[in-house]
């Protein structure tokens, strides 16, 4: 297939699998005389992987690693879950710097009037950085 119906059947934009093949995630395929590349089975089998991974959250760094053991049959699945177990420590690090963005901004819209009047502790904060962000609850406990 060319790399349309391969971007078609593996999920993966074209522009995504030539990225991919630039930077050696994925190998470079077959190419007719023309230049043109042709995809075979493999291939899409692979392009899938990197979807699902990518779905998931892996980085590219994580794909390449999880590539390579995919394709080691000696491999332990140690060596899979350990990659795994790391990247669902960065993702549960994430969430709670999210829901730290999103105590912040629930507080500061709590706050704000939101009416015609011009003071807004929502811009206020972000003039400010860090200097006006409020103090996490153990902090302001330990002042007290």
């Amino acid at each position: 297939m060319n790399i349309g119906e391969a971007a078609a059947t593996s999920g993966v934009s074209a522009k995504m699998i030539r990225y991919y093949e630039s930077i050696g995630l994925v190998a470079n395929v077959a190419r007719t005389e023309a230049g043109y590349r042709v995809y075979g089975a493999s291939d899409i089998h692979a392009l899938r992987f990197i979807r699902r991974a990518r779905d998931l959250g892996f980085s590219v760094e994580q794909m390449e690693t999880l590539l390579a053991l995919w394709s080691d049959r000696t491999r332990a699945s140690a060596d899979v879950k350990r990659v795994a177990e790391a990247h669902i420590a960065e993702l549960e690090r994430k969430m709670k710097e999210i829901e730290g963005m999103a105590k912040t901004l629930r507080h500061l819209v709590h706050n704000c009037h939101g009416d015609g009047r011009p003071d807004c502790p929502i811009l206020e904060d972000l003039s400010h950085g860090l200097e006006a962000a409020p103090k996490p609850a153990k902090a302001r406990r330990r002042a007290a």
